[in-house]
C-alpha cells in the first residue's frame, strides 16, 4: 500500500457572495467603462470626419507657428543685417538678351516635358545631371512658385486642364487651331502671366472649391494649378542657416565667385546647377496634407518618379521666345505627373520659408510663368530610357 500523504492541500475556501453594495459598485465600474468606450468611439469618428477639415490638427499647427516667428525675430541666430548673411548680394548679373544676338545658342526652358519630347537646339556634347543632386553635393537653396505650369506634358499639364481661372491655349507656333479654345475663360485681372493648367481640376467638388484660410501665403487659391521650382547648387550655402535665400541667385552663387565663374565651362554649371520642377493642384482636403515641401522635390508613390531630365535656363515671364535667359546652361529634372496637394501643405511651406536667416517674403506668392519654349530653343539632350524624337507639331 502507498503510505498516506504527508499533508492534505487545504480545502478551498468558498469565495463569499456579493454584497449588495458590491454589486451597486461593479455595476457602476461596468456603465462607466460603457460610457467611456462609446465616447472614444464617437470621438474617434468625429476626428475621422474631420480629416478634410482645413482646421485640422496640421492646419492649426501652421497657425499656431505665429509664436514661433515672434521667438525669431528676437533669436540671435537669425541675421538682423546683410552682414549675418554671407549669400546677401552674391547674385551674378547677366540680363535678359534677345535670343537672336546670343554668340552661342543657349537652351531654354521650360520646355515641353512629355515622354518622348527632344528639342530642335543641338546642343553638342553638353549633357544634363541624371543624378540625384544630392549625389554631386548639390542643396536646394531656394523655393518658389509659378501661377500655372511653365513646362509642358500632354494629358497631365497642357491646353486641356482647367482652373478657377480658366486655361491659356496651345502656343500657335505648334501648328494647331485654337478657335475657340482657352482665353474666353481667362481671368483678366491677373497680375502675372499664368501658365498651363492640370486636368484634376473639378467644380462640383468641393476639395477644388472650398477656401482655405491662408496663414503664410499669399494670393494663393484652391483649385489652381501651379509649378514649384526647388533650385539648387554645389555652391550654395549647404547645412547652414544662410542655405535658403531670395532671391535665387543669391544662394546659387553664394560660394561661386565672378573670377571662378569665368574658369568653367557649360559641362560644369550643368553639373552643378540645378532645379527639380514638380506641378500640382491645391486642394482643401488633409488627405492630401505633406509637411515638408521646402526640402525639394516629393519623391513618394508615384510622385517624383516618372522624370524628365534636359538642360534649360532659368524662367519667369521676362524671358520668352524673342527674349532669352542667359543663366544657362542648368540641368532641369521634372516630374512629367500633375499631383494633388493640400492648401495646408503650401501654407505649411511658406511658413517655413518665414523661418529661414533670410527675408524670402517676396517669394511667399506666385510668379508670372514664362511662354511654352519654342522647339528650336529647347536642347535636344533630354534624358530617359527608350527616347523616341517627338515635338509639339507631332
Amino acid at each position: 500500500m502507498c503510505p498516506p500523504p504527508e499533508s492534505l492541500p487545504a480545502p478551498i475556501e468558498k469565495i463569499p457572495a456579493l454584497q449588495p453594495k458590491h454589486k451597486f459598485l461593479l455595476g457602476a465600474l461596468s456603465w462607466s467603462t460603457i460610457v467611456l468606450l462609446v465616447a472614444t468611439i464617437i470621438l474617434a469618428a468625429t476626428n475621422k470626419g474631420n480629416s478634410s477639415n482645413p482646421a485640422s490638427s496640421s492646419a492649426a499647427a501652421v497657425s499656431a507657428g505665429v509664436d514661433f516667428l515672434t521667438s525669431k525675430a528676437s533669436s540671435d541666430f537669425f541675421a538682423t543685417s546683410d552682414e549675418d548673411n554671407v549669400c546677401a548680394g552674391a547674385k551674378l548679373a547677366f540680363d535678359n538678351k534677345l535670343c537672336v544676338d546670343l554668340e552661342v545658342p543657349t537652351p531654354q526652358a521650360g520646355a515641353n516635358v512629355t515622354k518622348g519630347y527632344v528639342g530642335d537646339l543641338d546642343v553638342g556634347d553638353l549633357v544634363p545631371n541624371t543624378k540625384p543632386y544630392w549625389q554631386s553635393s548639390m542643396c536646394p537653396v531656394n523655393v518658389h512658385w509659378h501661377l500655372g505650369s511653365e513646362h509642358y506634358s500632354v494629358g497631365q499639364y497642357d491646353e486641356t486642364g482647367n482652373g478657377p481661372n480658366g486655361n491659356i491655349p496651345r502656343p500657335e507656333w505648334a501648328d494647331r487651331d485654337l478657335s475657340g479654345t482657352g482665353t474666353e475663360d481667362v481671368d483678366t485681372v491677373h497680375q502675372v502671366q499664368d501658365g498651363f493648367r492640370c486636368l484634376h481640376y473639378d467644380p462640383n467638388d468641393s476639395k477644388f472649391t472650398t477656401p482655405y484660410n491662408w496663414q503664410h501665403c499669399e494670393g494663393m487659391e484652391v483649385g489652381e494649378t501651379y509649378e514649384v521650382h526647388w533650385p539648387h547648387s554645389a555652391a550654395g550655402a549647404c547645412g547652414t542657416v544662410n542655405q535658403y535665400q531670395t532671391p535665387f541667385y543669391d544662394g546659387v552663387f553664394c560660394n561661386l565667385p565672378l573670377e571662378t565663374f569665368l574658369t568653367l565651362g557649360a559641362q560644369d554649371i550643368a553639373s552643378a546647377v540645378g532645379v527639380h520642377g514638380q506641378v500640382f493642384t491645391i486642394v482643401n482636403d488633409e488627405s492630401y496634407f505633406y509637411p515638408d515641401m521646402i526640402r525639394g522635390m516629393i519623391v513618394d508613390k508615384e510622385m517624383g518618379k516618372d522624370i524628365h531630365i534636359y538642360t534649360g535656363s532659368t524662367t519667369g515671364e521676362t524671358r520668352s521666345n524673342e527674349m532669352c535667359s542667359q543663366y544657362a546652361p542648368i540641368t532641369w529634372q521634372v516630374d512629367r505627373k500633375c499631383h494633388m496637394i493640400s492648401a495646408s501643405s503650401f501654407d505649411k511651406m511658406c511658413y517655413d520659408m518665414k523661418m529661414q536667416r533670410d527675408d524670402m517674403s517676396d517669394d511667399l506668392h506666385a510668379h508670372g510663368s514664362r511662354e511654352l519654349v519654342n522647339d528650336d530653343l529647347a536642347a535636344n539632350n533630354q534624358y530617359y530610357p527608350g527616347a523616341v524624337r517627338r515635338n509639339l507639331r507631332s
